[in-house]
Protein backbone atom coordinates (compact mmCIF):
# COMPACT_ATOMS: atom_id res chain seq x y z
CA UNK A 1 0.00 0.00 0.00
CA UNK A 2 1.60 3.23 -0.94
CA UNK A 3 1.83 6.12 1.27
CA UNK A 4 1.93 9.97 0.62
CA UNK A 5 2.89 12.58 3.11
CA UNK A 6 3.51 16.28 1.66
CA UNK A 7 5.34 18.64 3.30
CA UNK A 8 4.46 22.03 2.69
CA UNK A 9 5.01 25.81 3.31
CA UNK A 10 8.56 25.79 4.36
CA UNK A 11 12.07 26.97 3.33
CA UNK A 12 14.38 24.00 2.04
CA UNK A 13 17.43 24.18 3.05
CA UNK A 14 20.25 21.83 1.48
CA UNK A 15 23.82 22.20 0.64
CA UNK A 16 23.39 23.68 -2.37
CA UNK A 17 19.95 25.31 -2.66
CA UNK A 18 17.35 27.24 0.05
CA UNK A 19 14.11 27.34 -1.23
CA UNK A 20 10.07 27.86 -0.74
CA UNK A 21 8.76 24.20 -1.72
CA UNK A 22 6.49 21.56 -0.93
CA UNK A 23 7.77 18.32 -0.49
CA UNK A 24 6.54 15.24 -1.88
CA UNK A 25 6.93 11.66 -0.46
CA UNK A 26 6.21 8.38 -1.35
CA UNK A 27 6.96 5.17 0.14
CA UNK A 28 9.89 6.51 2.38
CA UNK A 29 11.22 8.04 -0.32
CA UNK A 30 11.10 11.96 -1.82
CA UNK A 31 9.49 11.60 -4.76
CA UNK A 32 9.06 15.44 -6.33
CA UNK A 33 9.76 19.27 -5.18
CA UNK A 34 7.81 21.56 -6.18
CA UNK A 35 7.46 25.78 -5.68
CA UNK A 36 5.07 26.26 -2.66
CA UNK A 37 1.47 27.69 -3.74
CA UNK A 38 2.71 26.53 -7.76
CA UNK A 39 0.12 24.29 -9.27
CA UNK A 40 2.34 21.28 -9.81
CA UNK A 41 2.22 21.60 -5.67
CA UNK A 42 -1.10 22.69 -5.17
CA UNK A 43 -2.28 19.04 -7.29
CA UNK A 44 -0.88 16.93 -4.62
CA UNK A 45 -2.54 15.32 -2.50
CA UNK A 46 -1.59 12.56 0.86
CA UNK A 47 -3.02 11.13 3.77
CA UNK A 48 -0.52 13.24 5.83
CA UNK A 49 0.32 16.69 5.47
CA UNK A 50 3.00 18.31 7.18
CA UNK A 51 2.90 21.99 7.82
CA UNK A 52 6.06 23.90 8.00
CA UNK A 53 5.22 27.49 7.45
CA UNK A 54 7.98 29.71 9.03
CA UNK A 55 10.00 26.69 9.54
CA UNK A 56 13.18 25.09 7.82
CA UNK A 57 13.01 22.06 6.35
CA UNK A 58 15.97 20.00 6.38
CA UNK A 59 18.18 16.52 5.33
CA UNK A 60 18.51 14.45 8.36
CA UNK A 61 21.67 14.98 10.19
CA UNK A 62 24.59 12.69 9.48
CA UNK A 63 27.16 11.90 12.55
CA UNK A 64 29.25 10.09 11.33
CA UNK A 65 31.29 9.81 14.31
CA UNK A 66 29.46 7.93 17.14
CA UNK A 67 30.27 5.64 19.92
CA UNK A 68 27.48 3.32 20.99
CA UNK A 69 28.20 0.96 23.93
CA UNK A 70 31.64 1.25 23.51
CA UNK A 71 33.56 -0.62 26.01
CA UNK A 72 36.43 1.85 27.66
CA UNK A 73 38.60 1.61 30.56
CA UNK A 74 36.98 -0.73 32.32
CA UNK A 75 33.32 0.54 31.55
CA UNK A 76 30.82 0.87 28.94
CA UNK A 77 29.49 4.49 26.89
CA UNK A 78 26.42 4.64 28.70
CA UNK A 79 24.03 4.96 25.51
CA UNK A 80 22.99 1.66 24.04
CA UNK A 81 21.92 1.89 20.39
CA UNK A 82 18.46 2.27 21.41
CA UNK A 83 18.92 4.99 23.74
CA UNK A 84 21.65 6.91 21.57
CA UNK A 85 19.86 6.44 18.45
CA UNK A 86 16.01 7.79 19.83
CA UNK A 87 18.37 10.66 21.44
CA UNK A 88 19.82 11.42 17.70
CA UNK A 89 16.72 11.48 16.51
CA UNK A 90 15.28 14.47 19.09
CA UNK A 91 18.36 16.32 17.83
CA UNK A 92 17.41 15.75 13.97
CA UNK A 93 20.26 13.48 13.42
CA UNK A 94 18.88 10.29 11.28
CA UNK A 95 21.42 8.77 10.28
CA UNK A 96 24.64 7.55 12.57
CA UNK A 97 27.87 5.77 11.50
CA UNK A 98 29.32 4.08 14.69
CA UNK A 99 32.73 2.33 14.85
CA UNK A 100 32.94 -1.78 15.11
CA UNK A 101 35.68 -2.80 17.26
CA UNK A 102 38.21 -5.40 16.88
CA UNK A 103 39.84 -6.50 19.68
CA UNK A 104 43.68 -7.71 19.61
CA UNK A 105 44.29 -11.45 18.24
CA UNK A 106 40.63 -11.34 16.85
CA UNK A 107 39.76 -10.87 13.35
CA UNK A 108 37.65 -8.20 12.17
CA UNK A 109 34.79 -10.13 11.42
CA UNK A 110 33.96 -11.04 15.17
CA UNK A 111 33.97 -7.54 15.87
CA UNK A 112 31.89 -6.18 13.16
CA UNK A 113 29.39 -9.50 13.62
CA UNK A 114 29.43 -8.25 17.50
CA UNK A 115 28.51 -5.11 16.32
CA UNK A 116 25.69 -5.46 14.11
CA UNK A 117 24.21 -8.09 17.36
CA UNK A 118 24.74 -4.79 19.39
CA UNK A 119 22.13 -2.59 17.06
CA UNK A 120 20.14 -4.74 14.71
CA UNK A 121 16.52 -4.75 15.83
CA UNK A 122 17.35 -1.36 18.58
CA UNK A 123 17.85 1.60 16.52
CA UNK A 124 15.20 4.19 16.07
CA UNK A 125 16.76 5.66 12.80
CA UNK A 126 19.24 4.06 10.21
CA UNK A 127 23.24 3.39 10.92
CA UNK A 128 26.34 2.13 9.38
CA UNK A 129 29.96 0.75 10.29
CA UNK A 130 33.00 1.83 10.60
CA UNK A 131 35.31 -0.48 11.63
CA UNK A 132 38.27 0.05 13.94
CA UNK A 133 41.55 -1.54 13.30
CA UNK A 134 43.41 -2.70 16.73
CA UNK A 135 45.78 -5.66 15.26
CA UNK A 136 46.67 -5.10 11.48
CA UNK A 137 48.21 -8.44 10.68
CA UNK A 138 48.74 -10.45 6.73
CA UNK A 139 44.68 -12.00 7.79
CA UNK A 140 43.58 -8.60 8.94
CA UNK A 141 44.27 -6.74 6.17
CA UNK A 142 43.01 -9.56 3.79
CA UNK A 143 39.40 -9.00 5.92
CA UNK A 144 39.53 -4.78 4.98
CA UNK A 145 39.17 -6.05 1.15
CA UNK A 146 36.03 -8.39 2.41
CA UNK A 147 34.55 -5.53 4.69
CA UNK A 148 34.78 -2.55 1.82
CA UNK A 149 32.44 -5.60 -0.82
CA UNK A 150 29.83 -6.14 2.14
CA UNK A 151 29.51 -1.90 2.69
CA UNK A 152 32.09 -1.07 5.75
CA UNK A 153 34.40 0.97 3.50
CA UNK A 154 36.25 3.07 6.57
CA UNK A 155 38.57 1.89 9.03
CA UNK A 156 39.75 3.78 12.22
CA UNK A 157 43.61 3.58 13.60
CA UNK A 158 45.07 5.17 16.38
CA UNK A 159 48.43 6.87 16.96
CA UNK A 160 46.75 7.09 20.70
CA UNK A 161 46.39 4.20 23.26
CA UNK A 162 49.03 2.31 23.16
CA UNK A 163 48.28 -1.11 24.51
CA UNK A 164 44.63 -0.79 23.70
CA UNK A 165 44.23 0.21 20.35
CA UNK A 166 47.60 1.65 19.02
CA UNK A 167 49.16 1.15 16.28
CA UNK A 168 52.82 1.58 15.44
CA UNK A 169 53.67 3.64 11.97
CA UNK A 170 54.44 -0.02 10.28
CA UNK A 171 51.17 -1.27 11.09
CA UNK A 172 50.08 2.73 9.66
CA UNK A 173 51.28 2.14 6.74
CA UNK A 174 50.35 -1.54 5.47
CA UNK A 175 46.52 -0.50 6.22
CA UNK A 176 47.03 2.57 4.44
CA UNK A 177 48.18 0.84 1.21
CA UNK A 178 45.60 -2.04 1.18
CA UNK A 179 42.91 1.15 1.65
CA UNK A 180 44.74 2.71 -1.54
CA UNK A 181 44.09 -0.60 -3.41
CA UNK A 182 40.55 -1.24 -2.26
CA UNK A 183 38.98 1.91 -2.44
CA UNK A 184 38.46 2.06 1.87
CA UNK A 185 39.13 5.06 3.45
CA UNK A 186 41.53 5.51 6.56
CA UNK A 187 40.26 7.68 9.65
CA UNK A 188 43.15 8.59 12.15
CA UNK A 189 43.22 9.17 15.70
CA UNK A 190 46.13 11.45 15.42
CA UNK A 191 48.15 11.99 18.58
CA UNK A 192 51.26 10.65 19.50
CA UNK A 193 50.10 8.52 22.48
CA UNK A 194 53.93 7.18 23.06
CA UNK A 195 54.80 10.72 24.33
CA UNK A 196 52.09 11.39 26.40
CA UNK A 197 52.19 8.69 28.37
CA UNK A 198 55.45 9.40 28.82
CA UNK A 199 54.16 13.13 30.28
CA UNK A 200 51.30 11.15 31.92
CA UNK A 201 53.57 9.25 34.17
CA UNK A 202 55.52 12.33 34.96
CA UNK A 203 52.45 14.40 35.94
CA UNK A 204 51.30 12.05 38.54
CA UNK A 205 54.28 11.41 39.73
CA UNK A 206 54.34 15.45 40.82
CA UNK A 207 51.08 14.70 42.32
CA UNK A 208 49.20 16.42 39.08
CA UNK A 209 46.09 14.41 39.53
CA UNK A 210 43.32 16.27 38.75
CA UNK A 211 40.93 16.63 35.58
CA UNK A 212 42.80 19.56 33.79
CA UNK A 213 46.07 17.72 33.55
CA UNK A 214 44.64 15.78 31.07
CA UNK A 215 44.48 18.85 28.93
CA UNK A 216 47.94 19.74 29.97
CA UNK A 217 49.63 16.23 28.87
CA UNK A 218 47.94 16.16 25.77
CA UNK A 219 50.12 18.61 24.07
CA UNK A 220 48.21 20.25 20.93
CA UNK A 221 51.67 20.48 19.29
CA UNK A 222 51.89 16.23 19.94
CA UNK A 223 48.46 16.28 17.90
CA UNK A 224 49.95 18.11 15.28
CA UNK A 225 53.13 15.97 15.17
CA UNK A 226 51.10 12.83 14.37
CA UNK A 227 48.63 15.01 11.94
CA UNK A 228 51.61 15.51 9.88
CA UNK A 229 53.02 12.01 10.61
CA UNK A 230 49.88 10.14 9.26
CA UNK A 231 49.62 13.00 6.18
CA UNK A 232 53.26 11.38 5.10
CA UNK A 233 52.32 8.10 5.60
CA UNK A 234 49.35 8.50 3.93
CA UNK A 235 51.45 10.11 0.56
CA UNK A 236 53.69 7.33 0.70
CA UNK A 237 51.02 4.94 0.63
CA UNK A 238 49.00 6.45 -1.91
CA UNK A 239 46.37 6.47 0.32
CA UNK A 240 43.24 9.51 1.45
CA UNK A 241 43.14 10.17 5.10
CA UNK A 242 40.74 11.52 6.86
CA UNK A 243 41.66 12.80 10.70
CA UNK A 244 38.74 12.62 13.08
CA UNK A 245 38.13 14.97 16.48
CA UNK A 246 40.96 17.81 14.97
CA UNK A 247 40.91 20.19 18.60
CA UNK A 248 44.11 22.00 17.55
CA UNK A 249 45.18 24.84 15.53
CA UNK A 250 48.08 23.39 14.85
CA UNK A 251 46.78 20.15 13.53
CA UNK A 252 44.29 22.50 11.10
CA UNK A 253 47.14 23.94 9.87
CA UNK A 254 48.53 20.80 8.82
CA UNK A 255 45.48 19.70 6.97
CA UNK A 256 45.76 22.77 5.17
CA UNK A 257 48.92 22.57 4.01
CA UNK A 258 48.60 19.17 2.83
CA UNK A 259 45.07 20.46 1.31
CA UNK A 260 46.83 23.35 -0.63
CA UNK A 261 49.39 20.45 -2.16
CA UNK A 262 46.40 18.82 -3.76
CA UNK A 263 46.07 15.90 -1.05
CA UNK A 264 43.12 13.84 -0.12
CA UNK A 265 43.16 14.56 3.18
CA UNK A 266 40.38 15.67 4.87
CA UNK A 267 39.73 16.88 8.80
CA UNK A 268 36.84 16.67 10.92
CA UNK A 269 36.09 18.70 13.98
CA UNK A 270 33.22 18.50 17.10
CA UNK A 271 30.81 20.73 18.66
CA UNK A 272 32.66 20.49 21.67
CA UNK A 273 36.06 22.43 20.08
CA UNK A 274 34.26 24.77 18.67
CA UNK A 275 31.92 25.44 22.24
CA UNK A 276 33.86 24.46 24.98
CA UNK A 277 37.45 24.85 26.47
CA UNK A 278 40.10 23.82 29.22
CA UNK A 279 38.14 26.27 31.02
CA UNK A 280 35.33 23.33 31.38
CA UNK A 281 38.44 20.87 32.24
CA UNK A 282 39.28 23.15 35.16
CA UNK A 283 36.44 23.53 36.81
CA UNK A 284 36.60 23.06 40.54
CA UNK A 285 35.93 19.89 42.76
CA UNK A 286 35.74 16.91 40.30
CA UNK A 287 33.07 18.57 37.74
CA UNK A 288 36.20 18.88 34.73
CA UNK A 289 35.95 15.08 34.61
CA UNK A 290 32.80 15.51 32.58
CA UNK A 291 34.88 17.24 29.96
CA UNK A 292 37.72 14.75 29.57
CA UNK A 293 37.54 13.90 25.90
CA UNK A 294 40.53 13.02 23.45
CA UNK A 295 41.15 14.78 21.98
CA UNK A 296 41.33 17.21 24.89
CA UNK A 297 39.74 20.32 24.77
CA UNK A 298 42.25 23.33 23.94
CA UNK A 299 41.99 27.23 25.26
CA UNK A 300 39.72 29.12 23.70
CA UNK A 301 42.29 30.65 21.12
CA UNK A 302 41.93 27.57 19.07
CA UNK A 303 38.45 28.09 18.26
CA UNK A 304 38.91 30.60 15.68
CA UNK A 305 41.03 28.51 13.80
CA UNK A 306 38.12 25.62 13.92
CA UNK A 307 35.84 27.86 12.46
CA UNK A 308 37.55 29.66 10.31
CA UNK A 309 38.81 25.94 8.86
CA UNK A 310 35.29 25.15 8.61
CA UNK A 311 34.54 28.35 6.30
CA UNK A 312 37.32 27.51 4.49
CA UNK A 313 36.77 23.89 3.59
CA UNK A 314 39.98 23.01 5.31
CA UNK A 315 37.89 20.80 7.62
CA UNK A 316 34.58 18.94 6.16
CA UNK A 317 32.86 17.22 8.86
CA UNK A 318 31.09 18.49 12.08
CA UNK A 319 30.66 14.68 13.56
CA UNK A 320 29.85 14.83 17.62
CA UNK A 321 32.48 11.71 18.51
CA UNK A 322 29.08 11.07 20.80
CA UNK A 323 30.80 8.35 24.17
CA UNK A 324 29.05 9.32 26.90
CA UNK A 325 29.68 8.01 30.23
CA UNK A 326 27.65 9.47 33.70
CA UNK A 327 29.46 10.96 36.26
CA UNK A 328 28.43 9.41 39.19
CA UNK A 329 29.91 5.57 39.18
CA UNK A 330 31.93 6.06 35.40
CA UNK A 331 33.37 9.37 35.45
CA UNK A 332 34.10 8.93 39.14
CA UNK A 333 36.73 6.00 38.40
CA UNK A 334 39.24 8.71 37.79
CA UNK A 335 39.23 10.93 40.92
CA UNK A 336 42.77 11.25 42.01
CA UNK A 337 44.17 9.91 39.10
CA UNK A 338 42.76 11.70 35.73
CA UNK A 339 44.82 9.19 33.54
CA UNK A 340 41.67 6.88 35.16
CA UNK A 341 38.77 9.10 33.93
CA UNK A 342 37.13 7.44 30.58
CA UNK A 343 37.48 9.03 27.68
CA UNK A 344 34.31 10.78 26.06
CA UNK A 345 31.35 13.47 25.92
CA UNK A 346 27.83 12.93 25.04
CA UNK A 347 26.44 15.16 22.27
CA UNK A 348 24.39 13.39 19.67
CA UNK A 349 21.34 15.05 20.75
CA UNK A 350 23.02 18.52 20.63
CA UNK A 351 24.83 18.78 17.74
CA UNK A 352 22.52 20.01 14.97
CA UNK A 353 21.42 22.60 17.23
CA UNK A 354 24.83 24.08 18.14
CA UNK A 355 25.15 24.42 14.51
CA UNK A 356 22.12 26.49 14.08
CA UNK A 357 23.53 28.55 16.86
CA UNK A 358 27.00 28.88 14.76
CA UNK A 359 25.03 30.23 11.91
CA UNK A 360 22.83 32.76 14.40
CA UNK A 361 26.08 33.81 15.61
CA UNK A 362 27.63 34.40 12.22
CA UNK A 363 30.39 31.47 11.82
CA UNK A 364 28.87 29.62 9.29
CA UNK A 365 25.96 30.28 6.75
CA UNK A 366 22.63 28.46 6.55
CA UNK A 367 23.94 26.07 3.61
CA UNK A 368 27.19 25.25 5.25
CA UNK A 369 25.30 24.14 8.57
CA UNK A 370 23.73 21.49 6.19
CA UNK A 371 27.16 20.80 4.40
CA UNK A 372 29.43 20.30 7.17
CA UNK A 373 26.12 18.20 9.35
CA UNK A 374 24.59 16.58 6.34
CA UNK A 375 25.82 16.47 2.92
CA UNK A 376 29.64 16.28 3.18
CA UNK A 377 29.53 13.46 5.97
CA UNK A 378 27.31 11.27 3.68
CA UNK A 379 29.05 12.01 0.45
CA UNK A 380 32.65 11.38 2.71
CA UNK A 381 31.34 7.91 3.82
CA UNK A 382 29.64 6.43 0.52
CA UNK A 383 25.76 7.49 1.58
CA UNK A 384 24.94 10.37 -0.48
CA UNK A 385 22.38 10.90 -2.24
CA UNK A 386 20.41 8.28 -0.36
CA UNK A 387 21.18 10.71 2.95
CA UNK A 388 22.32 14.16 3.12
CA UNK A 389 20.26 16.20 1.06
CA UNK A 390 16.30 16.44 -0.23
CA UNK A 391 15.99 15.28 -3.48
CA UNK A 392 13.92 13.47 -6.05
CA UNK A 393 15.22 9.47 -5.21
CA UNK A 394 16.73 10.64 -1.69
CA UNK A 395 16.07 8.90 1.23
CA UNK A 396 12.36 10.87 2.89
CA UNK A 397 14.91 11.58 6.18
CA UNK A 398 13.79 15.15 6.96
CA UNK A 399 13.74 17.25 9.94
CA UNK A 400 11.21 20.03 10.12
CA UNK A 401 13.25 22.95 12.18
CA UNK A 402 11.61 25.53 14.32
CA UNK A 403 14.04 28.48 14.00
CA UNK A 404 13.11 30.99 16.25
CA UNK A 405 12.60 29.45 19.56
CA UNK A 406 14.94 29.07 21.84
CA UNK A 407 15.53 26.48 24.31
CA UNK A 408 18.12 25.72 27.43
CA UNK A 409 20.22 22.24 26.97
CA UNK A 410 20.21 20.51 30.31
CA UNK A 411 20.46 17.24 31.53
CA UNK A 412 17.25 17.67 32.87
CA UNK A 413 15.05 17.88 29.13
CA UNK A 414 17.98 15.66 26.95
CA UNK A 415 17.13 12.16 25.90
CA UNK A 416 20.86 11.07 26.00
CA UNK A 417 21.29 8.45 28.87
CA UNK A 418 23.52 10.41 30.43
CA UNK A 419 23.50 11.98 34.13
CA UNK A 420 24.62 15.38 32.77
CA UNK A 421 25.22 17.74 30.11
CA UNK A 422 28.64 19.31 28.46
CA UNK A 423 26.37 22.47 27.48
CA UNK A 424 24.55 22.41 31.09
CA UNK A 425 22.55 26.02 30.99
CA UNK A 426 23.76 26.99 27.43
CA UNK A 427 20.75 29.03 25.83
CA UNK A 428 20.32 27.93 21.61
CA UNK A 429 18.17 29.70 19.35
CA UNK A 430 16.41 26.91 17.00
CA UNK A 431 14.70 23.61 18.01
CA UNK A 432 13.69 20.44 16.27
CA UNK A 433 10.12 20.23 15.83
CA UNK A 434 9.59 17.36 13.67
CA UNK A 435 11.43 14.32 12.14
CA UNK A 436 10.82 11.70 9.36
CA UNK A 437 13.42 8.75 8.91
CA UNK A 438 12.73 7.20 5.45
CA UNK A 439 9.11 8.75 5.42
CA UNK A 440 8.00 7.50 9.38
CA UNK A 441 7.46 10.11 11.79
CA UNK A 442 10.03 9.48 14.82
CA UNK A 443 9.97 13.13 16.59
CA UNK A 444 6.10 14.40 15.82
CA UNK A 445 5.80 18.17 17.02
CA UNK A 446 8.39 17.66 19.96
CA UNK A 447 6.55 13.77 20.78
CA UNK A 448 8.73 10.66 20.40
CA UNK A 449 6.50 8.43 18.07
CA UNK A 450 9.51 6.42 16.84
CA UNK A 451 10.12 2.50 17.53
CA UNK A 452 13.61 0.80 17.90
CA UNK A 453 14.01 -1.48 15.41
CA UNK A 454 12.64 1.02 12.28
CA UNK A 455 16.34 2.01 11.76
CA UNK A 456 17.96 -0.55 9.38
CA UNK A 457 21.81 -1.07 8.55
CA UNK A 458 23.14 0.79 5.24
CA UNK A 459 26.06 -1.17 3.40
CA UNK A 460 28.12 2.14 2.26
CA UNK A 461 29.67 2.83 -0.85
CA UNK A 462 33.28 4.12 -0.79
CA UNK A 463 34.59 7.77 -0.33
CA UNK A 464 32.31 10.30 -3.01
CA UNK A 465 35.36 12.57 -2.76
CA UNK A 466 37.83 10.32 -4.68
CA UNK A 467 36.20 8.84 -7.60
Amino acid sequence: MSTRTVIRGGLVVTAADELHADVLIEDGRVVALAATGSDVAAGWTAAHVLDATDRYVLPGGVDAHTHMELPFGGTSASDTFETGTRAAAWGGTTTIVDFAVQTVGRSLREGLDTWYAKADGNCAIDYAFHMILSDVNEHTLKEMDLLVQEGVTSFKLFMAYPGVFYSDDGRILRAMQRSADNGGLIMMHAENGIAIDVLVEQALARGETDPRYHGEVRKALLEAEATHRAIQLARVAGSPLYVVHVSAREAVAEIATARDLGLPVFGETCPQYLFLSTDNLAEPGFEGAKYVCSTPLRPKEHQAALWRGLRTNDLQVVSTDHCPFCFTGQKELGRGDFSKIPNGLPGVENRMDLLHQAVVDGHISRRRWIEIACATPARMFGLYPQKGTIAPGADADIVIYDPHTTQVLSAETHHMNVDYSAYEGRTVTGRVETVLSRGELVIDRGAYVGRAGHGTFVPRATCQYLS
